[in-house]
């Protein structure tokens, strides 16, 4: 006997069960076209923890054209996160919402109320339409999304603190320290030198006046004057 394998709902994956759940409530309000797109996209583009703006069949039959990618429109379309409109209101205006697109965003125009909530240049008319599912959320929008392209990275979104009054403190470099020795002064810019002692054989006296008496020269440890009184003595000496 042949094995046949049958399919049932316990082998869904819970993400897919969202999806199935979330179409059903998609075809209950009349968002055919929408549910078309969805049946299109490749399996795995849907993954649950996603909000859908849907664009009623009659906005999406004036603005898709051949050349739209599913994917891409889906993505345009869609906010990562599941959110219900009770989530929307409580975001101020000017908040930059992604897309499933990194480098398109959603700007919020909360003016307050159910009627005046603007995502980009739609308005949601038909809130929280997908809501049994525990990751899909979808809203009806009275329009097409236009992208609004944001420069850069999505995160610059968040004001970037400045620092408009704060200067640039000035740094002041400190030069090296020199690697060899500084070279010896020229011998013209060395001072002059310590007058020299007067030598042994000159006498200073303390001044008695203003002449000076300077002794003779000494030869051997003797003075002249010693040589000559023996030479004296020695001439007048006769042997007897």
């Amino acid at each position: 006997m042949p094995f046949i394998s049958s399919t049932t709902s316990t082998n869904i994956p819970p993400q897919n069960q969202d999806l199935m759940v979330a179409v059903e409530e998609m075809q209950r309000a009349n968002y055919f076209t929408f549910v078309m797109l969805t049946n299109m996209a490749p399996a795995n583009l849907i993954q649950g923890n996603i909000t859908f703006l849907m664009p009623s069949d009659r906005a999406l039959s004036k603005s898709l054209t051949q050349e739209d990618s599913v994917v891409d429109f889906l993505l345009l379309h869609s906010i990562p996160s599941p959110l219900l409109f009770d989530h929307l209101v409580h975001i101020p205006t000017g908040t930059m919402i992604p897309t499933g697109k990194p480098e398109f965003m959603l700007k919020v125009s909360n003016h307050g109320g159910r009627r005046s909530f603007y995502l980009n240049n739609v308005r949601i008319v038909h809130p929280n339409i997908c809501t049994a599912g525990s990751s899909i959320r979808c809203h009806g929008v009275d329009g097409v999304v236009q992208p609004m392209v944001t420069p850069g990275d999505h995160n610059n979104t968040l004001p970037t603190p400045t620092c408009s009054n704060s200067s640039r403190p000035n740094v002041v470099a400190i030069p090296p320290s020199p690697l060899w020795p500084s070279p010896a002064p020229p011998m013209d810019s060395l001072p002059p030198p310590l007058d020299a002692p007067p030598p042994s054989d000159y006498y200073t006296p303390q001044k008695s006046g203003s002449s000076k008496t300077r002794l003779p020269p000494r030869h051997g440890g003797f003075s002249l004057l010693a040589c000559l009184m023996l030479a004296m003595k020695f001439s007048s000496w006769r042997p007897i």
